[in-house]
Order: C-alpha cells, then structure tokens, then sequence
C-alpha cells in the first residue's frame, strides 16, 4: 500500500517585506524538495512567495481560500479549495496539515499558530510569533525545514 505525501502548512501574512517573502519562497522549495504537499490560505503574500518556490521545485501547491471565488486564488496553487467561511478557514488549513511554518504575518497566523499548538501539530516560526516553548524559533528557511521535518520523524509521521 502506497504512504500518503506529507503535508506541510506555510501560513504568514499577505503584506510582508521582500526578506520575508524570499525565506517564504525558500520555505516552498525546500518543501517540495523533501515531496511533501505545501498546503496554505491560497492568496498572496507569504502563501504566493512559498507556492511559488514549491512550483519552481516541481512541488504540488494546495490553496484554501477563505472566500468562494477560486480565481482568487494566487497563480502557483495546483489545487483550489474555496471555502467562504472567511477566518474560520484558518482552522481547516492547521486540520490538513502534518506540521506547519509560520512565516511572518499577523493575527490571522496567530491565529493559525494557536490551532496547531491546540492539536499538537509541530510548528515552526521564521520571522514570526514566537508564543510557546512548543513553537521551535529558526533563522533561516533550511533551519525552519530541517527542524520541522525533524520533528515530524520523532512523531514517526515521515515514510
């Protein structure tokens, strides 16, 4: 029987500076490098920069949006999921996923944060909230990466 691909949350803000965006854009790649799904809100900002980086690494992107247009998805996500429940999507994005990294953002990734803490979802923040001694603080894309696959290993969540 064939292992289900890991799934991965990139969750961060739609209005970031250019560092932001490029480490979110590193993130996707290095992502769909390890073959895992990158899963995310769907618009732009962080969500664009990582799906983006995942499609240059040949990666499958999942938006879920939170309205019900799903041409408003951003251009590099493969699979639209519009939901139109607005924030609320938030907690569908974290329920989808293996592990998530906070890039940057605001509320809304605090928001997302607090749902993977509540499920004991592996998390790690680049650039953003650093809430929880749960929450794994890295510098650097490969470092947010490398640990959080390292977590999802310990969790014998990796084929």
């Amino acid at each position: 029987m064939k292992q289900r691909k890991i799934q991965i949350g990139v969750i961060g803000g739609r209005e970031e500076t250019p560092e932001v965006l490029q480490a979110a854009c590193e993130v996707g790649y290095l992502i769909a490098q390890k073959g895992a799904v990158l899963f995310c809100g769907g618009l732009g900002g962080v969500m664009a920069a990582a799906c983006k980086g995942a499609k240059e690494a040949f990666g499958l992107t999942v938006g879920i949006l939170p309205m019900e247009q799903s041409q408003l998805a951003n251009p590099y996500v493969d699979i639209v999921i519009p939901t139109g429940l607005g924030v609320a999507r938030n907690a569908v994005i974290i329920n989808a996923c293996d592990g998530v990294i906070a890039i940057g953002g605001k509320f809304g990734t605090l928001s997302e944060m607090a749902f993977a803490l509540q499920r004991e979802i592996p998390i790690v923040s680049l650039y953003s909230w650093e809430i929880d001694p749960a929450v794994l603080v890295a510098k650097t894309s490969e470092e947010a990466v490398t640990e959080l696959f390292n977590q999802l290993n310990k969790l014998n969540l990796l084929p």
